[in-house]
């Protein structure tokens, strides 16, 4: 089957067409026939080497969408044919084919297959931060970093669905708040100059790092979390003294889904459900703002890498009829 992947760590000129045998579904799985693949910084990372060195041919992909075309023993609910949004922790997506556990593979109930492309991942960690992680509740107010990407764009809409009562964001440029004010945030700020803005936050979503998450801990109220989830910065990991957090009454916490896969797999699956129903219903919308061929996916690296990504990007793998 067509695939892209990657063999040595670099940059996004290591992806490259191969040709990989179709996987094959084992017990409490499925496999699916890909129609999209969602683009994130965790594929990103996995390029770089930070989960370590391939041992041959590696093929990167965390979220797809598509539809089942095997069911493996065992697994119940799920029929050949139907549509789903799946996680794929172990990666694959960027394939004709990808095999996912049967519990992270998500009914599309009414929703595209493209806009499934984009959910099994990044609407589950939205959701998954603020409802899990942030323990958000009605009336709290929440600084969302990174607020044009496409977990900012659907945290943002969450937290309103969830009763947030104030949702600010902040975004590395002027261009990038244009944009991300499309979605509900009452202020967006540039990302060197927020702290001079906000202050008594009850949440903060941070997935950049190093100065962003110490000037955060200044602006939360008592009680406030930063919830950490991903160092998009690629600067070195603070050190945090913990009796600041003590006076101050404040609080870090970490949002990994891969973990929370391996150690809470019904958790992960609530969090997915519970968000794809809000994309069903309409109360959120996943923003699609770039598709781009399978063979592309060096493009689509190189864009997210450099931080000029807005939205959501997906790899366009296998059409299906029309109406899918």
């Amino acid at each position: 089957m067509r695939a892209v992947g990657f063999d040595v760590i670099g940059g996004p000129e290591v992806l490259r067409p191969v040709e990989v045998p179709v996987p094959s579904a084992g017990p409490g799985e499925v496999l699916i026939r890909v129609a999209y693949a969602g683009v994130n910084h965790g594929e990103v990372e996995h390029r770089l080497g930070d989960f370590g060195a391939p041992d041959g041919i590696t093929v990167p992909g965390l979220e797809v969408s598509g539809e089942i075309a095997v069911v493996g023993p065992g697994v119940t609910g799920l029929t050949v044919g139907d549509p789903v949004a799946a996680y794929l922790p172990d990666g694959g997506g960027y394939a004709e084919y990808a095999v996912a556990r049967a519990d992270f593979a998500f009914p599309l109930d009414g929703i595209s297959l493209r806009d499934g492309g984009g959910a099994g991942l990044t609407l589950s960690a939205a959701y998954g931060l603020l409802a899990g992680a942030g323990r958000l509740a009605a009336g709290d107010s929440v600084l969302i970093h990174a607020a044009a990407g496409g977990v900012g764009s659907a945290a943002a809409q969450i937290a309103r669905a969830l009763g947030a009562a104030v949702v600010h964001g902040t975004v590395g440029s002027p261009a990038k708040a244009d944009y991300a004010k499309r979605f509900g945030y009452d202020a967006v700020h540039t990302r060197d100059g927020f702290a001079e803005h906000l202050s008594d936050l009850d949440l903060v979503l941070d997935p950049i790092g190093g100065p962003t998450r110490l000037a955060s801990l200044g602006v939360l109220a008592p009680f406030g979390r930063v919830v950490v989830y991903g160092e998009a910065a690629r600067h070195p990991d603070l050190s945090l003294p913990v009796r600041p957090l003590w006076r101050n009454n404040r609080a870090v916490t970490g949002y990994d889904i891969a973990d929370l896969g391996r150690r809470a797999p019904a958790r992960l699956r609530a969090h997915a459900l519970a968000a794809l129903s809000l994309l069903a219903s309409g109360a959120i919308r996943l923003d699609i703002t770039s598709e781009l061929p399978l063979a592309h996916a060096p493009l689509a690296h190189a864009t997210l890498q450099s931080g000029a990504n807005i939205g959501k990007t997906l790899l366009s793998v296998t059409t299906f009829r029309a109406g899918r």
